[in-house]
């Protein structure tokens, strides 16, 4: 059964930081690539960060890129979501999933990605 648990989320004031971890369980998830959705209230889920299986490489969606840092140890089952500087926009439920292969489009991982985790909050307020 596979399973993906996250945790890191709390509340942080503008400007400042956050690691986000996800552990997987029931597969392989080295062969997977793994990615990170966030859902604020009211909106759509959007994907924000994606790692390849293999060779690593990472997307980003606009809104995140140079912020944010998606990294993953497959020897650990678990991948990262390393946020700086982060600002109000950011406040919302973020979770881990895993999908086939990463978009070039992050508007569009939510159509090719499966599992999804229960997410953690990520609360960006003085």
């Amino acid at each position: 059964q596979v399973q993906l648990v996250e945790s890191g989320g709390g509340l942080v004031p503008p400007g400042g930081s956050l690691t986000l971890s996800c552990v997987a369980s029931g597969f392989t998830s080295a062969y997977y690539s793994m990615g990170w959705f966030r859902q604020a209230p009211g909106s759509e889920r959007e994907g924000v960060a994606c790692i390849s299986s293999g060779d690593d490489t990472e997307y980003y969606a606009d809104s995140v890129k140079g912020r944010f840092t998606i990294s993953r140890d497959d020897a650990e089952h678990t991948i990262y979501l390393k946020m700086n500087d982060l600002q109000s926009d950011d406040t919302a439920l973020y979770s881990c999933a895993t999908g086939v292969f990463c978009p070039l489009d992050l508007s569009t991982m939510v159509l090719v990605f499966g599992a999804v985790g229960q997410g953690t909050e990520v609360t960006v307020s003085l």
